[in-house]
């Protein structure tokens, strides 16, 4: 079944992957909550996950001639997360026709409570000319099992 391209996912998810983290001593501030910083590594752990769950990992990107940096981020702290409370990570695929957006949800799995919501973009550099991509290079839409408009 071919799925068909669109900017933005279908209402369930097209590619999701979720980690289960638990913050460490090194995470949390004086106030002995998660310091906001750190959450920014929690959303790679996931980003990381969901990519490789395509087989399109930064590794892989690199040696497909392109490079992806995140050219944009967005954050919204909802609730803290203490010392030692685990938590899950999910990141979803939600666009990939022109760049890379993920969005991201952080929950409490003690009290259920979202925690964090967040948003990544990403955009194709062709590693060679440097050069910014207008539109995902094919190899994404290969990785992703779709065919290219």
């Amino acid at each position: 079944m071919k799925i068909p391209i669109s900017k933005t996912a279908p209402s369930a998810p097209f590619r999701s992957a979720t980690i289960e983290l638990q913050p460490q001593f090194y995470d949390v501030d004086p106030m002995g909550v998660v310091w906001h910083g750190n959450y920014f590594r929690f959303l790679e752990c996931a980003r990381s996950a969901l990519l490789d769950s395509f087989h399109y990992g930064y590794l892989e990107m690199e040696k497909s001639g392109y490079f992806w940096p995140i050219v944009e981020t967005r954050m919204k702290y909802v609730s803290p997360v203490a010392l030692g409370q685990k938590i899950t990570v999910t990141a979803i695929l939600v666009e990939w026709e022109n760049r890379l957006r993920i969005d991201y949800e952080i929950f409490n799995l003690a009290t259920r409570r979202r925690a964090t919501k967040a948003q990544t973009t990403q955009i194709a550099i062709d590693k060679h000319s440097r050069e910014m991509c207008f539109t995902s290079p094919a190899i994404l839409f290969e990785k992703l099992g779709l065919s290219q408009k």
